[in-house]
């Protein structure tokens, strides 16, 4: 009988202990944070330094000056959560035209579903109804090379998020403002006798104000994020060719107080107003790289990081697989990718596959389709006729 008592004890324990060190990082409109498309989402969620697609808009705009196309549109589908839900889902248009030689604008709407949500506000059921909360963003980028291995792009950004079902002063919907800023270098360097494109990637997005839905004076941080990454394509022979890549990716968002033991309810919420809701959204950006509760080991733990891989043959067929991993603490979304796609010269289409590593992982068997298509090769099948 004792046995058991302090088993049942080092259990709850244990639960305790597990409770106190989940910690994730707070931020609104966190449907910012999905990654859109099929070849990037095939890869682990990898996309800062890889080759240039119409896709780049999300990932790294600075990449657009260096597609081969003239211009390009791109439609991607994701249902998602699939296993909790069966109405919400992601939909994302982007496209983008390049300026001469050295420059491009790009632009892309993203709208993001929560599915009806039934909503009761009494027993007798008189006030019951149906909504459909969403979110949803519309930026525009221009990026341009300095050299012919370097670019750089800016994008600004406007964020909707309607999540309630009565306007009033309590409860309305939030927009906010943002901006990106990146860059990219590509170039190429030689590995034994293959000559290999090396590319890497930075961009910080939706650096901007903060967002709020009515009823408090506190607002809420957007999804402020840094993502750098590395790629390297290698060419097999004429037809065949591996590019294998890994991104880094750190929310820039203070970390949300927790109580201390022996703190009152009173003194905890004055801190809490002091320490994050009155810190404004540039100065939470440096806050970030500071202020976990268990210091640097923390904030190390704040990184997620993806490595992918893809296999092209002859520009026509790809394959695809990568792996993505987020501390437990901070979310624990580990999953493995697999990805395909088919190239014409007018279009591709490509789709996304997540293997949750726990089954109970609601991101587990998440979809992701893409459907590009290229203006140049629109454009050639006109001339012909």
């Amino acid at each position: 009988m004792m046995l058991l008592m302090l088993s049942i004890a080092v259990l709850k324990a244990a639960a305790q202990d597990k409770e106190n060190m989940f910690n994730p990082i707070n931020a609104s409109v966190t449907s910012q944070t999905i990654a859109p498309d099929a070849r990037s989402a095939g890869m682990g969620d990898v996309g800062a330094a890889t080759d240039p697609d119409v896709v780049s808009q999300y990932w790294n705009p600075a990449k657009y000056p260096f597609t081969i196309s003239r211009a390009g549109v791109a439609l991607n589908y994701t249902p998602w959560l699939r296993q909790l839900v069966s109405d919400m889902d992601l939909a994302y248009l982007a496209g983008y035209y390049r300026i001469g030689d050295y420059s491009a604008v790009s632009g892309s709407l993203r709208y993001f579903s929560l599915g009806e949500v039934f909503t009761s506000s009494d027993i007798s059921g008189s006030n019951d109804m149906t909504i459909n909360p969403y979110e949803m963003s519309v930026d525009v980028a221009y990026s341009m090379m300095l050299s012919e291995t370097f670019s750089i792009g800016a994008a600004v950004r406007w964020i909707y998020s309607d999540l309630t079902w009565d306007y009033t002063e309590d409860t309305s919907p939030g927009s906010a403002f943002a901006a990106d800023i990146s860059c990219y270098y590509q170039n190429y360097v030689n590995l034994g006798m293959r000559e290999c494109q090396l590319g890497l990637g930075l961009n910080i997005s939706n650096v901007g104000s903060k967002i709020t839905f009515g009823g408090s004076n506190n607002a809420e941080f957007i999804p402020t994020n840094m993502r750098l990454g590395a790629s390297l394509m290698i060419p097999v022979d004429e037809y065949n060719r591996f590019t294998i890549a890994a991104d880094a990716n750190k929310l820039l968002v203070p970390t949300y107080p927790k109580q201390l033991d022996g703190e009152s309810s009173s003194e905890y919420e004055d801190r809490v107003q002091k320490e994050y809701y009155d810190v404004g959204s540039i100065s939470g950006i440096f806050k970030s790289f500071s202020d976990a509760p268990n210091g640097m080991k923390e904030e190390l733990e704040e990184i997620q990081w993806s490595v992918g891989a893809e296999y092209i043959y002859h520009d026509k067929f790809a394959l695809r697989a990568g792996y993505h991993h987020e501390a437990e603490n901070k979310g624990n979304r580990k999953y493995f990718t697999l990805g395909a796609g088919f190239k014409m010269n007018v279009f591709s289409l490509d789709v996304g596959y997540v293997i949750a590593t726990a089954k109970s992982n609601p991101l587990d068997q998440t979809l992701r389709f893409s459907l590009a298509f290229d203006m140049d090769g629109i454009k050639d099948i006109f001339q012909r006729r």
